[in-house]
This record gives structure tokens, C-alpha cells and sequence, in this order.
């Protein structure tokens, strides 16, 4: 049996799992603390100090602080109401107020806090930071005058991916999430810092300009590229794949993804995909029926078959089909055909 502390939140006496902090305990009880830096796939940091209570009349930050028996914890008092403002205050003194035209309108975590605490301008003003250079890589678009500094993506990177390829640079206020030296990103690219984000400071370059995220339709399907059978979600707006995403509760990939299935989405809409059977007649290709189609492949396989035997014949599977049809692939070889050469792609 688990062992559990005893405490009090907002006047309810409640057990909570040892080990468990403020934040995990309140969101059990259908609490809300918000928490810019806290993500459920990466460690705790109290970065933002977003997410402050009180505890016996101290406020510490909820996301790192363990629940403990005999606490008393205030999560939404006055005193703490007016610090949390202050810092959501202070992190958009140093944000562009930009919203209208940024890709996370509407998904931002920290636009929905200036809205829920009702900040229209910051109170506090001084220096900005300022980034000129822009990142060449191909897919993720980084604009980092709209990074907080929560270091999801440090953190996701590095204990999720375990890669690296980005970190904490410099000092003090100069300090910014780059990559080794300051220099454009190159890396994976498997988005899954643009997945943590919790502003636009990380969004998918062929994202922009394509539509809000209230303005797209959402398929869930599974990724076709290989048979590891991703859960990934299609945002589809006039009939066009916009952007890829996965929800976290997906059972086989937890909602990450890799380059392809995150940003490889293009060739669905490619005007040189196929959309119907060709066959190929005087040497030109030209469409045919699906039964013209079949006939014709079966005619042929039957032909080689017969005038130089079945070993004649071998066959290519592909990993990105289920393992149910790769199965069939190959028992239609053995069986039907005769032959066992047989190979896969999965080595590409």
C-alpha cells in the first residue's frame, strides 16, 4: 500500500501519495495552479514561478515543493493572486505584443494567463531583448524575443530525446536556449520542443500563415511512415494537411513524434502523386481501371512464372504497412507464387 501525507488545501483536508508535490496534489482534486515551465513529460525546475502558493504563509512554488503532513496551502489568496500577477506581469514586460499575427494565438499559455488575469499592457517596462538573426534550419521557425526561459524544450531535448542539441547560453539577462555556439539548428528535428512550448517561440515553419488552430479540422489517424504505428493527429484546412500533431495520451508513441511524421506531410497533397492505376501501353503510361490494373500484375507474375519459374520472382515489403499486410505480402509470395525472395526497406 502506497504511503500518503496529510494536508489541507484551500480549507479541504485531503491525502495525497507521498512523494506527489503541491501542484500533482491540487490537480488531483481539480485545483488549477497555473504553471508556464511544469510539463508532464519532463522534470520539475520552478522556472517561471508561475505557479506560487502559500504554505503556512509562505509562498513557494508548487511544482517543486513535495506535499507534506500538516501543511496548510493556499492556492489562490490575495497575497498570492498579486504575486502571481506581478510575475505574469514581468515575463510580457520582455514579450513582443504581437498576438495578432502569431501562430500560437489562441494555444499561447501565456496569452490565456494575461487574459485570465486581465493584463492589457505591462506595468513594468525597461530594456528587451532583441534577436535580429533569424534561424536558417528548414522546419522549426524560432523566434527567441518570445522565448520565457521556461526550458521545456532544454529539458524535453535532453531527458526525453536525449540529444541535447540545445541549452541555456550566456548569463543574466542575456541569457537565451541556443544551440552549441550560438549557431542555426541542426538536429533531428523531431518537434518535440515545438510540442512543449508553451508560447511562439517555437512553432513549425510551414505552420505560418496556414491557418488559426480554431479554423482546422482535426483527424486522428496513425502515421504511415513506418510500422511502428504512431498516433498522430491531421490538422486539415481546405482540404490540406497544415500541420501534424499527436495527443499525449496516445498509447504507442505518448505523443512524440519523429521529423517525418511531425513535418513530412507534403507529399499528400504533391500534384505528382498517383491517383489511379497506369499502365504502361506503346510505352506510354496511361490510367487503366483496378481490374485492368490487377489483371494486368497477375498476368504478368503468372507469365515470368511459367517460362522461368518461380525463383524468378522476388518481392520488396515495406514498413510502413501494418504487420497484418506484410503477413499477407509474404504468403502470397511463398504460397501463391512459390518463391521465398523476399526483402523489406525497413533497413532505409
Amino acid at each position: 500500500m502506497n504511503k500518503t501525507v496529510r494536508l489541507r488545501i484551500n480549507s479541504r483536508i485531503v491525502d495525497v501519495e507521498a512523494g506527489k508535490t503541491i501542484l500533482e496534489a491540487a490537480k488531483d482534486l481539480g485545483i488549477y495552479i497555473p504553471a508556464l515551465c511544469n510539463h508532464p513529460k519532463v522534470s520539475c525546475s520552478g522556472a517561471c514561478r508561475v505557479c506560487m502558493v502559500e504554505v503556512n504563509g509562505t509562498p513557494v512554488t508548487s511544482c517543486t515543493t513535495p506535499a507534506e503532513d500538516d501543511m496548510e496551502v493556499i492556492t489562490d489568496s490575495p497575497y498570492i493572486e498579486t504575486l502571481r500577477r506581478d510575475t505574469i506581469d514581468l515575463i510580457l514586460s520582455d514579450h513582443p505584443y504581437d498576438c495578432m499575427v502569431c501562430q500560437k494565438t489562441g494555444e499561447c499559455e501565456l496569452q490565456e494567463l494575461a487574459y485570465k488575469y486581465n493584463i492589457r499592457e505591462p506595468i513594468y517596462s525597461g530594456e528587451r531583448r532583441t534577436y535580429q538573426k533569424r534561424d536558417g534550419n528548414p522546419f522549426i521557425e524560432r523566434d527567441m524575443e518570445k522565448c520565457i526561459l521556461c526550458g521545456r524544450c532544454v529539458k524535453v531535448c535532453s531527458e526525453v530525446q536525449g540529444i541535447g542539441a540545445i541549452d541555456f547560453a550566456y548569463k543574466g539577462f542575456s541569457t537565451k536556449v541556443c544551440p552549441p555556439f550560438d549557431r542555426d539548428l541542426d538536429c533531428e528535428f523531431c518537434g518535440q520542443c515545438v510540442m512543449v512550448c508553451p508560447t511562439g517561440a517555437l512553432v513549425g515553419r510551414s505552420w505560418i500563415g496556414r491557418g488559426r488552430y480554431w479554423k482546422v479540422r482535426e483527424t486522428d489517424t496513425t502515421c504511415p511512415y513506418c510500422g511502428t504505428g504512431c498516433s498522430i493527429t491531421l490538422h486539415v484546412s481546405d482540404n490540406e494537411i497544415v500541420r501534424v500533431s499527436s495527443k499525449s495520451d496516445s498509447v504507442v508513441n505518448k505523443g512524440l513524434l519523429c521529423v517525418k511524421g511531425r513535418f513530412g506531410h507534403d507529399f499528400v497533397s504533391s500534384p505528382d502523386r498517383l491517383k489511379e492505376p497506369l499502365i504502361r501501353r506503346d510505352g506510354v503510361l496511361k490510367p487503366a481501371t483496378w481490374d485492368e490494373a490487377f489483371d494486368y500484375a497477375a498476368a504478368g507474375l503468372a507469365g515470368i512464372r511459367e517460362k522461368y519459374g518461380p525463383d524468378a520472382i522476388a518481392g520488396l515489403s515495406s514498413a510502413r504497412c501494418t504487420t497484418e499486410e506484410n503477413y499477407l505480402f509474404q504468403k502470397f509470395l511463398r504460397a501463391a507464387l512459390g518463391t521465398n525472395n523476399i526483402d523489406h526497406c525497413a533497413r532505409l
